[in-house]
């Protein structure tokens, strides 16, 4: 009996899906690279919702043997007898031709994604991995979402969200996304601080498997405003969403000054931290692990990861995308998929009968 994972068979390993991302961009190629590596295919059962044609077209620039089946997507099954299985598409042509943002590249990305993420809710695979998105395709497609996060939290009715990066030693939550950095002041509340605080420390220990997480949280202004010289956001705010924290068990510390909070999060003094602002947490995520990086949205009920990349359409065809990221992305969500299983209390047969 094949052993892969900890697991006893094949049939017990973990299922990811994976959707291709922008039919145009380079999507198909980094996720063909990807599970091309047979230490990948080991870890895991796969299921790509894309299109086979892309697909092969990339495989075949690449020089890499198709190793998938196929089935039509409305017949995915999380017990289909192939290791990599694409589901693919076909309906959803993409003219070769297309080599940017286009309706039909929105339209087909969009249709990936939706379900997957029903998928992942019916537990046909166990998480989700987004190939990037082109969110000016989306935008011409007519979606009422702006890009991933916004469809996951709306599909699976959760409030409360956050983006959370890894990059090799350094795990990082954002307080506040894209925003323009004027304009981050009118919204910047002390539950705007304390959620990514306390969605983090629930990550940490669920996906994770850190039982007391140490979170480190960033100042806004330089030199954590030195005690208001520079600004008053860690008085009003920032202290107050820590202390709001720690009476809820959570053991988190700061504001610390950005300049030197970083490095001692990734020396391992700090399990994670939460950044104020997007830059302040992207910039030294993008300087430890920039092909390596994973983007995961955190206060789902399912597991996301995503590679820390576009879509690339300037590279797309050359067979010189990188798909180190989109490796990184599926091992990441592998591992969160195994610790979520090893934390669900065991069903006893006489219970599952007595259901």
């Amino acid at each position: 009996m094949n052993k892969n994972n900890g697991n006893n068979s094949i049939s017990e390993q973990m299922v990811i899906g994976i959707t291709m991302g922008e039919p145009a961009g380079i999507g198909p190629e980094v996720v063909v690279k990807a599970l091309a590596e047979p230490e990948i295919r080991k870890a895991a059962r796969f299921i790509i919702f894309g299109m086979n044609e892309q697909l092969s077209y990339a495989a075949d620039k690449a020089e890499i043997e198709p190793f998938w089946g196929r089935c039509q997507h409305e017949k995915i099954s999380r017990d289909y007898p192939s290791k990599v299985v694409v589901a693919d598409y076909d309906e959803h042509p993409v003219p070769s031709w297309i080599k940017g943002p286009s309706t039909v590249g929105g339209e087909a990305s969009i249709h990936f994604c939706l379900d997957a993420i029903e998928a992942a809710k019916a537990g046909i695979i166990d998480a989700v991995v987004t190939g990037p998105i082109s969110k000016a395709s989306w935008k011409l497609a007519g979606s009422k979402w702006p890009g991933h996060t916004e469809m996951l939290a709306d599909k699976c009715k959760s409030p409360r969200k956050a983006m959370m990066f890894v990059a090799g030693p350094l795990k990082v939550a954002l307080a506040t996304i894209h925003r323009a950095l004027f304009e981050v002041r009118h919204e910047f509340t002390i539950g705007r601080v304390f959620e990514p605080i306390d969605l983090l420390n629930t990550a940490l220990k669920e996906y994770f498997d850190i039982e007391n997480p140490k979170i480190g949280v960033a100042a806004l202004n330089p030199h954590a405003g030195e005690d208001g010289q520079f600004g008053d956001e860690e008085q009003r705010i920032i202290s107050p969403a820590i202390l709001l924290a720690q009476e809820q068990g959570i053991n988190c510390q700061g504001p610390y000054p950005a300049d030197t909070l970083f490095l001692r999060a990734a020396r391992g003094e700090f399990d994670a931290v939460v950044a104020m602002y997007h830059d302040q947490g992207m910039i030294p995520v993008k300087l430890l692990a920039f092909d390596e990086a994973v983007n995961i949205t955190i206060g789902l009920p399912i597991i996301r990861t995503s590679p820390a990349h576009g879509t690339a359409f300037d590279i797309v065809g050359k067979n010189i995308a990188d798909p180190s990221s989109m490796m990184a992305a599926i091992t990441t969500a592998i591992k969160m998929a195994t610790v979520k299983k090893a934390h669900q209390p065991v069903q006893t047969k006489a219970a599952s009968d007595a259901d």
